[in-house]
């Protein structure tokens, strides 16, 4: 399966890739079924299963797959119309999908977070179910929904081999190693290689207004972040820090008074604007993953607002670049909390960002891959363990180290010729080992680390 960059960077809905923006998609796939196979039931019912169940209320999973069944989707949501939506299903326990008749739904009754049954294929499980008239089962769907946005049935994950390029596309490559051999021998650089397997599945025009889209919505999500102050929702009363962090060093820039080390506060401010976003359930682009959302963007607006020379015409060459990579880390491990941990959320996204930057620098392909290396290498182990479930601590300021990271090591690779003892590859096959060892209470299910040792939760 040929994974796209609009794949890898998507435009969705916060707060988290896996657990709001898949169960939406997934209870959309169940409706197609239902439609395509001209199945009208009297009522659904859904059970969440694993990270889902645990950490499904501080996520939203229960309101992403409600207006999922109600026709929502991620890339098109409207929160004003889902607020009502909301209240109208909780008010009538009936529920009206798109192509199908009204229908038995009461949330309270017929959601349930099942703490107790893990699905076997994916932590992210999720059962789709509808029912005649009698309450009898008439169809059902297990759904995995595997990080970043992305779902697949049971029978697709029994089935899955995913490879990072397509092998009829120019440049199918699926591991660092192959890339780099690729990148030798036709002369040309990792993003226009990745831009050529794009090429391969739509025009020059649908690539050119999907890049330009991506850094838009990114850019905006920034700005907005920026400009935002108060109290995220979820309970915690966590502060939004961006606007009191930026407001501080525009001021200091000003007076020239910032510190060379200042330079890491607007990385990280940049990152945690998006993340806040984010966890406000804004709009966001998984990168490769809401959780992880922060970085890719802070560290592009990094080089275009603070590194002399920087040019606007290579931010394709920074997303196509970056997207390479993360599709080699989602074929060959894991972009998800719930499977590997953090480690294979910011982890992977500093590795992308990392890359991205270490392109649009100069560096060649070596020193390319060098840097996602790197970038990866030092988040190795890294658990998530969000406070009460929710995207916020420690995920928000995650974001900014991990984008500090990203720069360090792009920084890191361009002082060398691309030579190390360490390749991407093994860097990714340890990464899914780690995580495969991982104890279930620190892969986003809030039952291990900073999640049962800080006082709120």
């Amino acid at each position: 399966m040929f994974l796209s960059i609009f794949e890898i960077f998507k435009v969705g809905v916060g707060p988290s890739s896996s657990h709001t923006m898949g169960p939406m998609t997934a209870a959309g796939m169940f409706l197609e079924t239902l439609q395509e196979h001209r199945i009208k039931p009297a009522g659904l019912g859904c059970s969440l299963h694993g990270s889902l169940a645990f950490t499904g209320k501080g996520h939203a999973t229960d309101r992403a797959v409600i207006l999922g069944l109600a026709g929502f989707t991620p890339l098109d949501y409207d929160p004003e119309r889902a607020e009502q939506t909301l209240s109208d299903i909780q008010a009538t326990g009936q529920i009206t999908p798109p192509g199908l008749p009204v229908l038995s739904f009461a949330p309270s009754q017929d959601l349930v977070f099942d703490y107790d049954k893990v699905l076997p294929l994916h932590a992210n499980g999720m059962i789709l179910s509808a029912y005649d008239s009698d309450w009898n089962l008439y169809a059902q769907e297990v759904y995995y929904s595997t990080g970043g946005g992305f779902v697949m049935t049971a029978a697709e994950m029994a089935d899955n081999d995913v490879v990072a390029e397509e092998p009829s596309a120019p440049y199918p490559f699926r591991t660092s190693a192959e890339m780099l051999e690729m990148a030798r021998k036709s002369g040309k650089s990792i993003a226009q290689m990745k831009r050529a397997n794009e090429l391969h599945h739509m025009g020059q025009g649908a690539l050119k207004a999907g890049l330009a889209r991506v850094w838009q919505v990114m850019n905006t999500c920034i700005d907005l972040g920026l400009e935002t102050g108060g109290v995220l929702p979820g309970g915690l009363e966590f502060r939004r820090r961006a606007k009191g962090i930026h407001e501080a060093l525009q001021r200091e820039r000003g007076q020239n008074l910032s510190a060379p080390h200042s330079i890491n506060d607007w990385i990280s401010v940049y990152a945690m604007a998006v993340n806040e976003v984010n966890a406000a359930g804004g709009q966001v682009v998984t990168a490769p993953t809401n959780g992880a959302s922060g970085v890719v963007p802070a560290t592009l607006r990094y080089y275009l607002d603070h590194v002399p020379g920087a040019r606007a015409d290579r931010i394709e060459d920074f997303l196509l670049t970056a997207a390479a990579i993360g599709g080699l880390i989602k074929a060959n491990a894991s972009i998800s909390g719930a499977e590997v941990g953090c480690q294979g959320e910011i982890g992977s996204a500093a590795a992308m960002a990392a890359a991205g930057l270490c392109a649009v620098l100069g560096g060649n392909a070596a020193q390319i891959e060098n840097a996602a290396e790197i970038a990866l290498e030092h988040h190795l182990g890294m658990t998530c363990d969000p406070v009460k479930g929710l995207v916020q601590a420690p995920c928000i300021e995650r974001n900014g180290l991990g984008a500090i990271k990203a720069v360090a090591a792009a920084s890191l690779a361009l002082r060398g010729d691309g030579a190390h003892l360490v390749s991407l590859d093994a860097c990714v096959e340890t990464m899914r080992q780690t995580g495969r060892d991982m104890d279930s209470r620190y892969k986003e299910t809030s039952q291990g680390g900073l999640a049962v040792n800080v006082p709120e939760c």
